[in-house]
């Protein structure tokens, strides 16, 4: 589902070169839940928003879904991005304005579909994640547990095929934390929904498929 081969990135000042990312290759399977894990600043986050087609690399090859996205432009990377990838990071990322339903909904404003299938779906995404009783509220009458929830929903609603979490459960205690988890397993296990995880939680990453760390930018495990 996710093919990286020798991504490298380099970040460029007047006078500082950094290489974030060093030779990194890297097969995910269609249905493989793979966490990442590596110390603060060893490219994690920059690997992932390089698989999420937010990011380009230096050099390297990047498909995803038999897909060769580095010759898109960027309205293509953003279309191939809606449909495919759901995105869910650490400090949620609700608009405080909207309620839930509308926060969910945001992906699906950027595909042909009615408000009434918007409606439908973010509704679903919603009981999927057990907040089908929230869905008038604000984020700022939610928990955090519940808001990362909600970021859930979101990444969902559009049924994409690929989920990247970074740092999912970061924000959270450990028992809201597990709770997550449990649904980031759900969808892997009864939906087919290929995910990679960036997290610094050794319990969290064993319950998944497969573990890689990342060192100074190089992969070593």
């Amino acid at each position: 589902m996710i093919r990286l081969q020798n991504i490298e990135k380099v970040y460029r000042t007047n006078t500082v070169e950094t290489l974030a990312l060093n030779k990194v290759s890297l097969d995910i399977a269609k249905g493989e839940f793979l966490s990442i894990m590596g110390p603060s600043g060893c490219g994690k986050s920059t690997l992932l928003n390089i698989m999420g087609l937010l990011d380009e690399p230096s050099k390297g090859d990047v498909k995803i879904d038999e897909q060769t996205t580095i010759n898109l432009n960027d309205k293509q990377l953003a279309q191939f991005r809606n449909k495919k990838i759901g995105f869910i990071f650490q400090s949620y990322h609700l608009i405080n304005d909207l309620q839930v339903l509308d926060n969910v909904e945001l992906p699906l404003l950027y595909r042909d579909s009615t408000a009434k299938e918007r409606k439908q779906l973010a509704t679903e995404a919603l009981a999927k994640v057990g907040l089908s009783n929230r869905v008038k509220h604000f984020p700022s009458q939610l928990s955090g547990g519940q808001k990362q929830r909600v970021a859930i929903a979101r990444a969902i609603v559009g049924r994409p095929e690929i989920i990247l979490a970074d740092e999912p459960t970061g924000n959270l205690d450990s028992a809201m934390g597990n709770e997550i988890m449990e649904i980031l397993l759900q969808l892997n296990r009864d939906e087919g929904t290929t995910i990679v995880m960036v997290t610094h939680d050794e319990h969290m990453a064993q319950k998944t498929h497969r573990l890689v760390r990342l060192f100074d930018g190089s992969q070593v495990q």
